[in-house]
């Protein structure tokens, strides 16, 4: 008789646990099914399928122009790989803002047509409405502070938020108003580093950090960035673990010239 491993799947009580115990929490944005599977594989705790899709994989210059269908496209070709991670699926802009009806809509789909673990909203108290009717629906929902890409036209730059006393007390706020309504985790985004340890520490649920220091409870990166794939974006907070786009080109260029050449197929790679 075969004895399979049983692989521990990550849940958001898990995440509770490695808080409480110390561990940082890793989790990394996919978008498809190859990648999400190495992804996982890896050992990753949890994967985004993140709106980023609208930069990485559409081109677009926002975030604001990815509809709810694209992001069910992505995250059902992400659950269908994925064994171990948590998997959250972000609502995109439009869906959930200003509306509570729409947005619990918006989640269960995402919810029944992905099979995802959870959904990611980006606000604070001006969206607890929505984040308080999804939750009614049992779907766990993640929140996100600081710098929110979908508010980019009322910002007008992507530079740090936060690094005055006001805004600061006004995240600080809005993450407690985020946890006492039922979020298991937030994203904080783009803060002084002293602001995000404050968090972590004045909130039990775990902190996700991008650009938001090392004294949170993890970290998540756009694995476009920390790949190499995309060259154009280099905030501080990125650190890229390889040079993807140099060594594919370099692939392209010798299947090239070995096409042109005729050296391949070669006799073993015919039938």
């Amino acid at each position: 008789m075969s004895v399979h491993k049983q692989v521990r799947k990550v849940t958001t009580h898990r995440l509770s646990e490695m808080k409480l115990r110390g561990e940082k929490i890793s989790m990394l944005t996919s978008y498809d099914f190859s990648m999400a599977q190495l992804v996982d594989q890896a050992g990753i705790d949890v994967i985004l399928v993140g709106d980023s899709a609208s930069n990485v994989m559409a081109g677009n210059q926002t975030t604001l122009p990815i509809t709810l269908d694209h992001m069910i496209y992505h995250g059902r070709s992400v659950v269908k790989a994925v064994k171990r991670a948590l998997v959250v699926v972000d609502l995109p802009f439009g869906t959930y803002q200003g509306n509570s009806k729409k947005a619990l809509s918006s989640a269960i789909r995402i919810m029944k047509e992905t099979a995802t673990d959870a959904v990611k909203l980006e606000g604070g108290s001006e969206v607890l409405d929505s984040v308080n009717r999804i939750l009614s629906a049992g779907i766990p929902v993640m929140g996100h502070l600081g710098l929110m890409p979908q508010s980019i036209n009322k910002f007008g730059t992507y530079s740090v938020r936060a690094k005055e006393e006001e805004e600061a007390e006004k995240l600080i706020s809005d993450a407690k108003v985020l946890e006492e309504a039922g979020c298991f985790a937030i994203v904080l985004e783009k803060i002084p580093a002293s602001l995000g340890e404050r968090v972590s520490k004045e909130l039990n649920i775990p902190i996700i950090g991008i650009g938001a220091g090392g004294k949170v409870d993890g970290q998540v990166l756009v694995i476009h960035d920390m790949l190499g794939i995309t060259q154009q974006f280099s905030p501080r907070f990125l650190r890229r673990y390889h040079n993807l786009a140099d060594e594919i080109k370099g692939a392209v260029n010798h299947y090239i010239t070995d096409v042109k050449s005729g050296d391949f197929p070669n006799d073993k790679e015919q039938y």
